[in-house]
């Protein structure tokens, strides 16, 4: 890949994309997955696990920059980017792009908020899932926010939502889980958590 020269006349660079994102955002939702415009190299630019952006190794302290950067993100296979109707720009994102910051139940519904803000109630559209590292067993829980992109569901809610699972079948087997939107999304067998 190729790094993006940064301030030079005419290179993609932060600010270049916060106008583009700015200009496509004035009517709502940025429809990126429509969007292929050439790509333009890497841009250093990096989103470091706990959701923190941070650009050229310096952290972006301006949440409404974050959020306006947050709108134009795009993952093609395992890759992240940056997309304008006109630049495509590579980005390091270290686990997920985004964060469950908290949820909130309402009657069986499950409803998540990032940390730039989209609001999204777990279920078909929106399916939770469970990694667990294969050496330590940690679970990294993460929800579907949109397009593709997940959001680790940080550590305070995840425990919140493990008092509120629930033991059912599951693809033959019993799990413990989560009900949102009509659907059980599994979490961990049940058998393993019997002692």
């Amino acid at each position: 890949m190729t790094d993006v020269t940064q301030g030079d006349h005419g290179a993609v660079s932060a600010e270049s994309l916060a106008e583009a994102a700015r200009e496509a955002t004035r009517k709502g939702a940025p429809p990126v997955e429509k969007w292929d415009p050439p790509f333009c190299g890497d841009l250093d630019m990096r989103i470091a696990r706990d959701g923190t952006w941070f650009y050229l190794g310096t952290p972006i302290g301006r949440h409404e920059l974050v959020k306006l950067f947050s709108s134009i993100i795009r993952k093609d296979g395992e890759d992240y980017f940056l997309v304008t109707p006109v630049e495509k720009v590579g980005i390091t994102v270290d686990d997920a792009p985004f964060v469950a910051v908290d949820f909130e139940r309402e009657g069986d519904d499950l409803h998540f908020v990032t940390n730039v803000e989209d609001v999204v109630t777990a279920g078909p559209d929106h399916p939770i899932r469970v990694v667990r590292d294969p050496e330590t067993g940690e679970p990294s829980p993460y929800i579907n926010v949109r397009r593709n992109l997940e959001a680790l569901i940080d550590r305070k809610s995840f425990y919140r939502l493990v008092d509120i699972g629930e033991h059912a079948e599951h693809d033959g087997k019993r799990w413990f889980g989560l009900r949102s939107g009509g659907e059980f999304f599994p979490i961990i067998p049940s058998a393993e958590l019997q002692v």
